[in-house]
This record gives C-alpha cells, sequence and structure tokens, in this order.
C-alpha cells in the first residue's frame, strides 16, 4: 500500500432495526434516525486494512460468525475478518454473548440454529464500561442490546448470520457452520477503563496490534515507514502536526506524529495494522 498522507477519516452513518435515536451528542449528524453503526472511511474510497466502528444497540443483534483469512479468500474474498470490542458505556444487565457454553458438533449446532435453541448455548457475558473481548473469526458472538461499544476490525464486509430471533432475514448456515469453533471461548477479560494505559491486543495474536492511552501532556509517535496509525480520540481535544481532532474523531496518520493537546487529559485508541 502507498503512504497515506495525514487525514481525519469520513463518519458513515448506519440505519439498523436494532440501533438507536438517541446518539451522543458527538453524533448530532445521526439525530432522528434509528443509527445502529458510525464507521470511519478514507474520503477517497481507498480499501484500508481496518476499520473503526462505534455501534449502538437497542436490540440484541444476530449470533454471527466471520470467517478468518485463508477462509475467506478460498471463498473468493479479500480478507477475513476478526475484532475487538470496547465497551464504552451499558445499561445495567447488558451482555455480549461469545463463544458456547459447552462444545457443540457441527449437527447439534446446526439444529440449535434451526429450532431457536441456539440463543440458549451462547455464553452470555455481563459487561461494564472499559471491558473489552478479542472475537478471533471462528467465534460464534452476538453483540447484545443496551450497549456502546467502539469496534475495530479487519475492513471486511462478511458476516455469516447463524440466528436472527425470528427477523426476517437471511441466514447463511452452511458458511456459518464450516467456519465456527463450536467451543467456549477461551480469553480471559480485558479490563481496561478510560483513564488507564494497557495494550489490548499484540500484532502476535490479531492481524493489528491496538493499545489505550491516556495523555494528559503533548506526545510524539514516530510510525516506521509503511506503518499506518487509526487514531481514536475517546475524551480530550487537540491537534496532530496542525490537523485539529476531538473525541468522536478517527484519523489515519503515518510517519512521525506531533500531538497537542488542546483540552485534556486524553484517553484514545492507537490501532496499527501487522
Amino acid at each position: 500500500m502507498d503512504i497515506l498522507s495525514m487525514q481525519k477519516l469520513v463518519p458513515h452513518y448506519v440505519e439498523k432495526p436494532w440501533g438507536r435515536t438517541d446518539l451522543p451528542s458527538i453524533f448530532a449528524a445521526g439525530a432522528g434516525r434509528q443509527i445502529g453503526e458510525v464507521w470511519f472511511e478514507s474520503a477517497d474510497g481507498r480499501d484500508l486494512p481496518l476499520l473503526v466502528k462505534y455501534i449502538f444497540t437497542s436490540e440484541r443483534l444476530s449470533i454471527q460468525v466471520h470467517p478468518d483469512d485463508i477462509q475467506a479468500v478460498d471463498r473468493g474474498l479479500t480478507r477475513g475478518k476478526e475484532e475487538i470490542w470496547y465497551i464504552l458505556d451499558c445499561e445495567p444487565g447488558a451482555t455480549l454473548g461469545i463463544g458456547l457454553t459447552a462444545p457443540m458438533s457441527p449437527d447439534q449446532f446446526r439444529a440449535a440454529a434451526q429450532d431457536g435453541s441456539l440463543e440458549r448455548w451462547i455464553d452470555w457475558k455481563p459487561l461494564k464500561p472499559g471491558d473489552c473481548y478479542f472475537i478471533p473469526a471462528g467465534t460464534v458472538h452476538a453483540i447484545g442490546a443496551g450497549i456502546t461499544l467502539a469496534e475495530i476490525q479487519q475492513n471486511a464486509d462478511v458476516t455469516y448470520r447463524l440466528y436472527d430471533y425470528g427477523r426476517p432475514r437471511e441466514l447463511h448456515l452452511d458458511d456459518g457452520v464450516a467456519v465456527s469453533r463450536l467451543t467456549p471461548y477461551d480469553r480471559a477479560l480485558i479490563e481496561a477503563p478510560l483513564g488507564s494505559e494497557t495494550r489490548l491486543i499484540g500484532d502476535d495474536e490479531a492481524p493489528f496490534s491496538l493499545d489505550l492511552v491516556h495523555w494528559t501532556t503533548d506526545q510524539r509517535i514516530d510510525l516506521p515507514d509503511g506503518k499506518l496509525l487509526w487514531f481514536t480520540p475517546l475524551t480530550g481535544a487537540g491537534t496532530v502536526n496542525g490537523l485539529s481532532w476531538e473525541k468522536g474523531d478517527c484519523l489515519l496518520l503515518d510517519g512521525d506524529c506531533a500531538f497537542t493537546l488542546t483540552a485534556g487529559p486524553m484517553s484514545a485508541l492507537l490501532a496499527i495494522p501487522r
């Protein structure tokens, strides 16, 4: 990929049946519509390796799964989809469904998806702000209702819907069963409240690294040649090399990046593809 000039990515508002009309004020452009996702694209339409999204839910999303890179390419796609979720806000009792409560055979799994009992096999995990889960390809998952989260993912529109609570949408059982890991999720919860600093995932485990940072003074990041940085501020405001940013933005950066804080402290997600 050619090195890109520093740019502020363009927010794209996506209406969903499970979305919300009460978005945070920083996303006022979506007011009056049932917005489920706000995702950030290059203004020139370039196919970037990563995609940053905000997700807002009023109902559970479908139970679904994504293929990995090899499985996706075998199906004629550019890449698979692995993603990580950082919880920004959630209602009391909100849950994420990640993995199964017990191993299943493919025949059991398919039957449960068809008769509606799959919902009871999903491991629904309680949430609080600052919780973070990495979702490897093949992990059966669902985002619950009453959640606001930031998602960093491989930029691939490939989702196999396994069960949708009776909503009249197409299911993809053949492809979905073929790529699903029919086992419990075995990764520990990452607890990273705003104001802390931690590595959320490394590029030895995922197609990208992701860090939560907390800055109280100006900072500098010198990116190696060919590396790109997705900078998603969650609090604060400032500039980078003279380009302004604030909470709710997403910037794509390369080269030497000098950050100046004009309103702080600042917490942000920093993602770099492998």
